[in-house]
């Protein structure tokens, strides 16, 4: 297909949540709207497009307010799409003795996963190695059994089977590729994994579904103020450099590591403070070593997963401050030598340079304290009402995004002259959730209908859920659509239209990154698939041919300089390289 052909598709418009251009530019609209008219003033305004914004957004629509969020690069641009990918209570945060954290987030798992997110958050085993006779079984075992007895007190389902003590015998049944002498036992426990970003993703069209305006590539540059109140935002449109005003009674702002910056547009009183932690993971080949479950190892300074993604492993992570670019954490050579070394303490076979397929870098946000390591510092969240108008939502961990969520627009409302209803999000799936199950349970007939092997089918059903019908019917409309993309077998053309008629994709970078992993799962991080890529999207966004190679050749130079910055010795060599290249944007006429 050339890049001015526009391909044959289904008319999505009655479709629930599609965030298609339409959708964007109606929410702009309607943004701003509220800034002239008084009739048209927003309830709340979120600022942030990550898992706690979109989660904020949520809840407020199904409270029935009006209510808009905003993301000045895409949705899980940050953080939200680079963590470990787990849904879990966090042992060590149990060691910690923080067992108001390792309740709730165990409450939200069991939620995730019998309930609100089935389709994207699902059980997976891990093993956690035992190294010494007598004395360490009995402790990690207590406190892996207190885990379990968490959860099942939680008062909700909880959605993983229950842990067990394994012998070395056990242990190598399970995990073969472990050295004989790494360990003396292990006991196999679950936790959750999920799609980071698609996660986010359903959590903004499940908002818009319930009545939310979202915009992505819209940022705030300034707010409005009437004496000491906040009344209101200055937005730009990233897409056409369109500043305007947005009007609300309040805002969230949800903004993650960015906390700092954006509070201080309005006041340096009363602040809170987030420190950036910067996480690094590698993602390797499933074949590279042999274990049907996951792995928890502990290190010096924290703990390592090993955990499994599909035909991959991701392995990580690190936990160091980051002081630089916070829009691009760069992951050092450095870095990636300390994951090595770690998991090949307990690896026959060592993984090297050339096993590593990808590579990723996020930043965790967290509140600044007294220690100066930010492994030290808790993951509790804080809510807090700076200045009249302004809620500001910190800290945390992914797990419990709901209840900061909930929390911070419980505050908000608090402030607000009238009446909210209480937070219903505990209750509401998600977008594909409903009707999972049963669809899955129907994934023969659905691949034979569409042609494709049943595996194609699951693998749909495990990003998209119920919506995995949606896709399949783009292959119905246009066969062409089922083939898959080049270097990334798993991931089909249909994938990419969807994508951009959908789910808001605006850039290639969004497609290859967030809503497809192609970034990190390919050898080639994308490369290949880009042109094409680029060619599906270009005549469902009108891009001019100039505007479709562009889009190709800043993907590509991204990689190069992501390439590049891993070959560096240290942080501040990597993030000059990685800065190298620029985000794309749109041609302007």
């Amino acid at each position: 297909m050339t890049p001015r052909e526009r391909p044959n598709l289904p008319d999505a418009s009655t479709a629930r949540g599609v965030l298609d251009p339409g959708f964007r530019e109606s929410s702009l609209e309607a943004l701003r709207l509220s800034g002239t008219d008084p009739d048209g003033e927003l309830d709340l305004l979120i600022i942030g497009g990550g898992v706690v914004g979109a989660g904020a957004a949520l809840d407020a629509a199904t409270r029935g307010l009006k209510v808009g969020i905003v993301e000045a690069r895409d949705w899980a641009a940050g953080t939200s799409s680079r963590s470990s990918k787990l849904i879990h209570g966090g042992l060590r945060y149990l060691e910690m003795l923080d067992f108001a954290l390792v309740r709730e987030a165990l409450q939200e798992r069991g939620l995730l996963i019998d309930r609100i997110a089935p389709h994207l958050v699902r059980p997976v085993p891990f093993l956690y190695p035992l190294t010494k006779r007598f004395v360490e079984r009995p402790y990690v075992g207590a406190g892996i059994a207190l885990y379990d007895g968490m959860s099942m007190a939680s008062g909700h389902s909880r959605g993983v089977p229950f842990h067990r003590h394994l012998s070395r015998k056990g242990t190598l049944r399970s995990a073969p590729s472990l050295k004989d002498d790494a360990f003396v036992g292990s006991i196999r426990y679950y936790d959750a994994q999920v799609d980071d970003a698609r996660l986010v993703l359903d959590l903004v069209r499940t908002a818009a579904n319930y009545g939310a305006l979202a915009a992505n590539r819209v940022k705030v540059v300034d707010f409005l103020r009437e004496g000491e109140r906040v009344v209101g935002a200055r937005l730009e449109d990233q897409e056409s450099g369109e500043a305007f005003e947005v009007k609300a009674k309040q805002i969230v702002n949800a903004t993650g590591v960015w906390t700092d910056e954006t509070q201080d547009l309005v006041t340096d009183r009363g602040q809170l403070r987030v420190k950036a932690s910067k996480g690094v993971h590698l993602v390797v080949p499933r074949d590279r070593f042999q274990s049907t479950v996951g792995l928890i190892l502990r290190t010096e300074k924290s703990v390592l997963f090993v955990i499994p993604w599909g035909r991959h492993w991701i392995i990580g992570t690190t936990d160091t401050e980051w002081k630089l670019d916070k829009a691009h954490p760069a992951a050092s050579s450095q870095d990636i030598d300390y994951i090595l070394d770690h998991v090949n303490q307990v690896l026959k076979r060592p993984l090297t340079r050339e096993d590593v397929e990808g590579v990723y870098a996020g930043l965790r946000p967290l509140l600044a304290g007294e220690s100066d390591s930010t492994a030290k510092l808790s993951r509790e969240h804080v809510v807090a009402h700076p200045v009249p108008g302004l809620v500001v939502v910190a800290g945390g961990k992914y797990t419990t995004y709901r209840v900061m969520a909930k929390d911070a627009i419980d505050e908000a409302v608090r402030s607000m002259d009238q009446n909210a209803p209480a937070s219903c999000t505990e209750i509401i799936p998600l977008l594909g959730a409903e009707g999972y199950r049963a669809t899955f349970n129907s994934r023969h007939r659905l691949a034979k209908a569409a042609g494709i092997h049943v595996s194609r089918v699951e693998h749909l059903l495990g990003r998209y859920g119920s919506l995995a019908r949606d896709v399949l019917a783009l292959l119905t409309a246009d066969p062409e659509l089922a083939r898959p993309l080049p270097g990334a077998d798993d991931y089909l053309a249909a994938e990419v239209v969807y994508a951009t008629t959908h789910e808001g994709a605006r850039h290639v970078e969004d497609v290859l990154t967030r809503r497809t992993r192609i970034s990190i799962e390919s050898w080639d991080r994308g490369v290949a698939a880009a042109p094409v890529v680029a060619g599906l999207m270009a005549p469902l966004l009108g891009w001019s041919e100039a505007q479709t190679e562009r889009e190709v050749t800043s993907y590509h130079a991204r990689v190069a300089a992501e390439r590049a910055s891993q070959e560096q010795p240290d942080d501040v060599s990597a993030d000059e390289t990685r800065l190298n290249v620029e985000d794309i944007v749109p041609v302007r006429d």
